[in-house]
């Protein structure tokens, strides 16, 4: 049976499954050898997500996943004082509540590769921009997010995860590399664009490959077509399937 790959997040995993998006092109590597399911919920920080936990990732499951990427942050550093607060999280609390996602995750399959990403880079200019266009003169005035603090909690990310014994991905840092990442990579400020989805796409890649989980590497659920007798079809699913 196909294995499952988990992309459990906020609202950046949950847009990921939309043209262009980084689930979706995972989900074209691995068709027909693992199920890529998404688990993204928009507006989440990593405290609420603790709640879903025993629901998305059951203990007594016959099947846990055979990876999960673990994607929180964006939110969790919303500033305190600002118009998203109640999304905001210490950066103390991230850790922790991180340490505590990775642990069920082992608890519930030693084998699961367990992937963190850190929150990308924000643009402030790009979310006032973004208010702007929603609410016109009444939009924020003073950004909701900036990047450095996002910063901060991205190197809390890395920091938890090499402490977990995990794969990270640092998406602030990979983002900030490429001259002009601000509209190359972020539609509003801190969503991602294709461009942007493209990036987390291919270091994800780069760690399920380096993880053994190359689809290269992976057998067919069922037989290729080409391997199937017209005249005797049966032959090939009894080799396949029994």
């Amino acid at each position: 049976m196909r294995g499952q790959v988990v992309l459990f997040g906020d609202s950046i995993t949950e847009q990921s499954f939309r043209q262009g998006g980084w689930g979706a092109a995972l989900a074209n590597a691995y068709a027909r050898k693992a199920d890529v399911v998404l688990r993204g919920y928009g507006g989440y920080n990593t405290k609420w997500a603790l709640f879903l936990l025993h629901h998305i990732f059951p203990p007594d499951s016959g099947r846990p996943p055979i990876a999960t990427t673990i994607f929180f942050g964006a939110n969790d550093a919303a500033l305190s004082g600002r118009t998203s607060e109640r999304q905001h999280v210490s950066i103390e609390d991230y850790k922790q509540n991180l340490r505590k996602i990775v642990l069920h995750l082992k608890e519930c399959s030693p084998t699961m590769q367990i992937v963190l990403i850190t929150p990308p880079p924000v643009c402030e200019e790009g979310r006032h921009a973004y208010a702007k266009s929603l609410y016109g003169e009444n939009a924020m005035k003073l950004p909701e997010r900036t990047n450095e603090v996002t910063g901060q909690y991205a190197s809390a990310c890395v920091e938890t995860a090499k402490e977990m014994g995990v794969f990270s991905v640092d998406l602030w840092s990979k983002m900030q590399e490429t001259d002009g990442w601000q509209k190359k990579f972020l539609s509003d400020g801190l969503h991602l664009t294709p461009d942007g989805n493209a990036i987390v796409y291919q270091e994800v890649i780069k760690i399920f490959n380096k993880a053994g989980l190359s689809a290269d590497n992976m057998p067919l659920d069922f037989p290729h077509h080409s391997e199937i007798d017209a005249k005797n079809p049966e032959g090939a699913f009894q080799q396949k399937c029994f």
